[in-house]
């Protein structure tokens, strides 16, 4: 009965030691909220646009995309509008397209 016990405790240790050594490598770092700051976010996002890159190309990448202020919506087609004065119909429509999704 003893050993029963001893088995059954050391079984319920290592299980539980395992499910939260699992949990802690799938969940991402938060900040003291519990919530990711913009910068963890912004890591995450410049992360997956990196995908394929390596060494100095993704380096410099990196240090581009994360120090890079992100422009809202509005101005990303502000822009887009003023760099696309003179062309006209298909060409202007192709050239929107690439600007406003880049």
């Amino acid at each position: 009965m003893n050993r029963l016990l001893c088995l059954s405790a050391a079984l319920a240790l290592a299980v539980s030691t395992s499910a939260f050594a699992n949990a802690h490598k799938e969940a991402p770092a938060m900040g003291a909220s519990g919530a990711m700051t913009k910068q963890q976010s912004k890591m995450g996002t410049c992360n997956k646009e990196a995908e394929g890159k390596k060494g100095d190309e993704r380096k410099a990448f990196m240090k581009t995309c994360l120090s890079a202020e992100k422009m809202s919506q509005q101005d990303k087609m502000k822009k887009c509008n003023t760099d696309a004065t003179g062309k006209k119909g298909d060409e202007r429509k192709a050239f929107m397209k690439s600007c406003l999704s880049a």
